[in-house]
């Protein structure tokens, strides 16, 4: 499993004000702050690598977000003024755009159980551009051979979490299986179990909320 380029925005007004929020990279114990002009530069201490950065007064910058609240989908222009806004207050314009799916349709290759508990299993798992992600998941409804809606590394959930590499009792673990309600998608089954998409969506799409939302429709008046 390589690096993966992660640049998730987003901008909360409504509770503070005209600032963006850039993430790079996963939260450390220990990590500092450094502030030039309206940009700050959060990294962690051990290695200078750089989690993210909050630009205040954004707008200078990027203008047309205006008082928005929620997750940025940035464009190739807005990214390239806020890294001329970094070079210009000597930080390194370091900002990468991401556009590849992070919710994406997968099929489930192998599921073993996990080697240190009685409700886990890890599962390799085909998504897009033929990459296989390893995945420890515990819905009670997951199996061999099923086609699944993965959050992959970096994907920004509709309840503000990001899914980052992990660890469950000790096995790796790079993205999640998800269930409707984790997806929010309207009138979700409120109990534990990943939604399993119908075989003939093919594996690597990107996952569509609006059909997934018909899916769960169709799925309730059975």
């Amino acid at each position: 499993m390589g690096a993966s380029t992660v640049l998730i925005a987003s901008m909360n007004f409504q509770s503070f004000g005209d600032t963006l929020i850039t993430i790079l990279g996963q939260d450390v114990a220990e990590q500092a702050t450094e502030q030039k002009g309206d940009i700050v530069r959060i990294f962690a201490t051990d290695t200078n690598a750089t989690i993210g950065y909050n630009f205040f007064k954004s707008q200078q910058w990027v203008p047309e977000l205006g008082e928005h609240n929620g997750k940025v989908d940035l464009t190739t222009a807005q990214v390239a003024a806020l890294n001329a806004a970094l070079k210009q207050q000597g930080f390194t314009p370091e900002l990468v755009l991401d556009l590849t799916p992070k919710f994406v349709i997968g099929h489930i290759d192998t599921f073993e159980e996990h080697p240190d508990s009685d409700h886990l299993h890890v599962a390799q798992v085909t998504v897009d551009q033929g990459e296989t992600l390893q995945i420890v998941v515990g819905a009670p409804n997951a199996a061999l051979g099923q086609k699944v809606v993965v959050a992959k590394v970096g994907a920004f959930m509709p309840n503000g979490a990001i899914i980052w590499p992990g660890e469950l009792r000790k096995v790796p673990s790079y993205g999640m299986m998800c269930a409707a309600r984790e997806l929010q998608l309207p009138n979700a089954p409120q109990r534990r179990g990943i939604l399993i998409i119908p075989d003939s969506v093919p594996t690597g799409t990107a996952f569509d909320f609006a059909k997934g939302a018909q899916l769960v429709a169709a799925q309730n008046a059975q």
